[in-house]
């Protein structure tokens, strides 16, 4: 673009997407109302872990308004298991998953019986007219007790909780590593589980068309068109005879990148009844049955010399799958495999991995999926080698970073990391921290014995993101590709269409679409529309996840309206009598070197074009262009986070005091957006820190299963942050883009809790275990007192 035109991409645009939503003219999923709709509503197991004696669904049908019920077992014919589409060994356990138990139950919330009735108030209130009879079978809750020799069996066909075991060496020896280290450390942490809380629950609509054989299927999820694969499988609906919307979806965070039951259920339930039928999940009912995050012990040792050298890692994982092997279940702790070593060089890294089977909520993606615990891990224990040491944390890292003039490097684990530069993130977020003047604060209070601690957090990060090269796919056993597909059609007015295979649930991928074509065609953003989330309007596409939309997404869109330019470049030739050589594109419009009279705005190209009066022959009448892109590399953001915080060591009570991050995303398309995903992605990662977790009794029910419960933060529990950033293209795309959905929420958690610690370490505590509430901080004070 020439100087007088303002580029869109890097400006910070108000999201177009946004006036439907603060006006209400949304379009959700529990908003859609056809006639003749049913209403289902299911019954949960109340037992973790049960044989299903009878199921007598005959008493709800005389209940007003009802009009079918279905137990398990009415069901079963024409539904298959529920996919596991990451089966990330040879010899995986895999049980068969019923989107409804017909002979048992194996963790609190799953189904055993549907009510279909006119409205919603109906079928709920006949679930309590349903005789169920159950057989108690005892809970498997504990991880290293679920893998005892004589241990009770979430499987009991498969003879073990063992759901699989994936080991990754990489680099030298670790034993002989740690036989040559000066210094070995060994540390345990826990993720606990969470609980995805998306602003809109999830909810299902199905209309069949029966005389055709065909349904359409709303639903808040973030993958439309995996959804419609997975379900044409399940349920044998011809996939061309399965059509998924997903409309606008109120967020997701991982928990609707999911092939859940209720979607196969409605569609059983609208194929039984021919009648189009809507399931919505109240909240305590999606905390039982919406997919868990996080879940995992991990023992961590780390080895190094005395002076700061990193030389080794080596990472045991115990994972929590839950009961069932969900979409992608088994492959979230792969997913954080290859970044336990971070942005750190050394000689030798080993990990292994264990699923382990648990009479609870299945688990699943969960935002950072893997990234959040691979770095909570590594920057935990580089803190802990700091103190052994004697070194400040942030001089330990800067002796094992990866240097800017280093990329791009391959790191021990075998990732190629295009490009980054840790030293200017980290530079510019101290001095907007002020950490000197910070650490002279703390000595002082440490010295004068102040009852309120303060403490300093460092949390350097990188993440694989841009789920996409399909061979390394391939590679880990995951059974679909990474690719991502975009069309451009010009439509005869001159306006333009962008029709994209990522699926946005809050993340502006309307506005960013749009800033990305109108740039290349040179037309104004106004004019650019996005269609998405409809598997007929928008065929191809990857969806939604793994920070991808934008790596592969973008720039997918990015390449079809290269091609757009370079179809209306021929025609544009003929109309000016030219040759395509001397024609030049600026600002949407093609003129004539020498003769800048000569020239034709992409518009009347494309008017011409649906005319077809004066194409050149053989010439197909369109300069409409589709691509798919298949990247050969992850992309690779990084930043550096800092944290401080005040400790009561009297109460247990901690406060962030300040934040500041600074995140290097590679080229920033829409600023406004970038920082709109920091900050969403901090809160989350906070609240893992302090105060998230999903609680089970010893029997195996949720005991937080209600946000009376279940403690979310909101606003006023959260700092003021700091925010900037560095920007290091990427290497791996034309835009030079990077991701930034997870980025937040990878990098804050540790550097929450290492600010806790770094507190109170002077009075002997060296880990207070997530979330660090109040009480469990006054515990651990105590402790270290005695």
């Amino acid at each position: 673009m020439s100087d007088t035109v303002e580029r869109e991409v890097g400006r910070a645009r108000p999201r177009k997407e946004d006036a439907r939503l603060v006006t209400g003219q949304t379009h959700w999923t529990d908003n859609i109302a056809v006639g003749g709709l049913l209403h289902l509503a299911i019954l949960r197991s109340p037992m973790a872990h049960a044989r299903i004696d009878r199921v007598d669904v005959s008493p709800a049908l005389e209940r007003p308004g009802v009009v079918a019920a279905f137990s398990g077992a009415d069901l079963a014919e024409g539904l298959g298991s529920l996919p596991c589409a990451w089966p990330v060994t040879e010899d995986i356990v895999l049980p068969d998953h019923p989107p409804i138990a017909t002979t048992e139950v194996r963790h609190a919330g799953d189904p055993v019986a549907v009510v279909v009735a006119r409205d919603r108030y109906a079928a709920a209130d006949a679930l309590e007219a349903i005789d169920v009879e159950y057989t108690p079978l005892p809970p498997v809750l504990d991880l290293e007790a679920a893998l005892a020799e004589g241990a009770a069996l979430v499987h009991s066909d498969k003879g073990t909780n063992r759901c699989y075991d994936w080991p990754l060496k990489a680099g030298e020896d670790f034993e002989a590593v740690r036989q040559r280290a000066e210094v070995t450390l060994k540390r345990r942490y826990h993720q606990q589980r969470l609980i995805p809380n998306a602003m809109e629950p999830r909810a299902v609509v199905v209309t069949p068309l029966t005389a055709s054989g065909e349904y359409t299927l709303y639903s808040s999820t973030q993958i439309p068109h995996i959804l419609r694969i997975m379900l044409a499988v399940v349920t044998g609906i011809p996939e061309h005879k399965l059509r998924v919307i997903a409309p606008d979806v109120g967020g997701g965070f991982g928990s609707k990148l999911q092939v859940y039951g209720e979607e196969a259920i409605a569609l059983a339930v609208a194929r039984r009844t021919g009648r189009p039928v809507k399931w919505t999940e109240s909240r305590s009912e999606g905390y039982l049955a919406t997919h868990h995050g996080r879940g995992m012990i991990q023992d961590i040792e780390i080895a190094a010399h005395r002076d700061g050298t990193l030389l080794g890692l080596k990472a045991d994982l115990l994972v929590d799958m839950g009961a069932y092997l969900m979409l992608v279940t088994p492959g979230i702790p792969i997913l954080g495999a290859f970044m336990y070593p971070g942005i750190y060089k050394m000689v030798s890294y080993e990990l292994n991995v264990t699923g382990v089977f648990t009479t609870r909520t299945p688990t699943d993606a969960y935002r950072g999926a893997g990234r959040p615990e691979a770095t909570y891990a590594i920057e935990r224990i580089m803190d802990e080698l700091a103190a052994e040491l004697g070194l400040d944390p942030v001089e330990l890292r800067r002796r094992n970073w990866i240097g800017h003039e280093e990329f791009p490097y391959t790191t021990v684990a075998g990732l190629t990391y295009d490009s980054g530069n840790y030293e200017a993130a980290t530079d510019k977020a101290l001095a907007l921290f002020d950490y000197d003047k910070l650490r002279a604060e703390q000595a002082d209070r440490n010295h004068r014995g102040d009852s309120v601690r303060l403490g300093i957090g460092v949390s350097t990060y990188t993440e694989m993101c841009g789920l996409a090269p399909s061979r390394v796919l391939r590679d880990l056993r995951y059974a679909a590709g990474g690719w991502e597909a975009a069309s451009i059609r010009m439509l005869p007015t001159g306006k333009v269409e962008v029709v994209t295979g990522t699926s946005p649930h809050g993340q502006g991928h309307v506005t960013c679409w749009s800033q990305i074509a109108a740039d290349v065609l040179g037309v104004p953003f106004e004019d650019v529309e996005v269609v998405h989330g409809d598997t007929r309007a928008a065929p191809q596409g990857m969806d939604t996840y793994g920070s991808r939309s934008l790596v592969v997404g973008g720039t997918a869109v990015h390449h079809a309206a290269v091609k757009v330019v370079e179809k209306a470049r021929r025609i544009a030739a003929h109309l000016l009598e030219a040759s395509e050589r001397d024609l030049e594109f600026t600002d949407g419009v093609f003129s004539v070197k020498g003769s800048p009279d000569a020239r034709k705005t992409i518009q009347e190209v494309a008017f011409e074009t649906f005319t077809s009066h004066d194409l050149p022959d053989g010439l197909v009448p369109t300069i409409n262009a589709e691509h798919l892109v298949d990247p050969d590399n992850f992309s690779y953001p990084h930043g550096t986070h800092l944290c401080a915080v005040e400790v009561d060591t009297e109460t247990g009570q901690t406060r962030i005091r300040s934040y500041v991050c600074v995140d290097d995303v590679g080229r920033v398309v829409n600023p406004m957006i970038v920082e709109g995903q920091v900050h969403g992605g901090l809160a989350q990662g906070i609240a893992q820190a302090l105060f998230e977790e999903a609680v089970y009794d010893d029997q195996g029910n949720l005991v937080s299963g209600t946000m009376a419960d279940y403690l979310v933060p909101s606003a006023a529990d959260l700092p003021e942050f700091t925010t900037d950033r560095t920007e290091t293209p990427a290497t791996s795309n034309p835009l030079g883009v990077k991701g930034v959905g997870e980025a937040g929420t990878i990098a804050s958690t540790p550097a929450v809790v290492i600010a806790i610690v770094d507190a109170l370490r002077p009075l002997g505590v060296r880990d207070v275990r997530m979330p660090c509430t109040p009480e469990r901080v006054w515990q651990a004070v105590r402790e270290a007192s005695r």
